[in-house]
């Protein structure tokens, strides 16, 4: 039985949320209204639940679930297996989070009346992003 470990992050919302998930790789996530039960590796529940959830058939063989649980100020708190943090170690978090604000930028661009006029992602990873107002 893994160890799940809490992490706190900067995360708000569910859907860019998902969106990030996807751009690193992971297709398949659950949305829940109401946080849902996490499973280990064997398919044993576990005591944590959480509202965003990649069940552990889409991570790899002998993984357990990853979680993403509300939390009261709003934020989401990511929770992996120790097991799994081998491979969801800080610097795939810090993907994620790029992934996040980037996802979160271009919602905020379509909904302000803003197109994309460049989108490139430099050698050293970072992203240069540039707007332009539509109307």
């Amino acid at each position: 039985m893994s160890h799940f470990t809490r992490i706190r992050t900067k995360l708000r919302d569910a859907d860019v949320l998902v969106e990030a998930l996807r751009t690193v790789g992971y297709d398949h996530v659950e949305v829940h209204d109401e946080p849902a039960t996490l499973y280990g590796y064997q398919g044993d529940a576990r005591p944590e639940r959480a509202e965003v959830v990649i069940r552990r058939a889409h991570i790899g063989p002998a993984s357990n679930d990853i979680g993403f649980a509300r939390q009261p100020d709003g934020s989401f708190e990511a929770i992996i297996s120790e097991y799994d943090r081998h491979r969801h170690d800080p610097a795939w978090l810090t993907r994620l989070s790029q992934s996040y604000a980037h996802a979160a930028t271009l919602r905020y661009a379509a909904e302000h009346g803003y197109e994309v006029a460049t989108d490139e992602l430099q050698q050293d990873g970072t992203r240069r992003l540039t707007l332009r107002r539509t109307n």
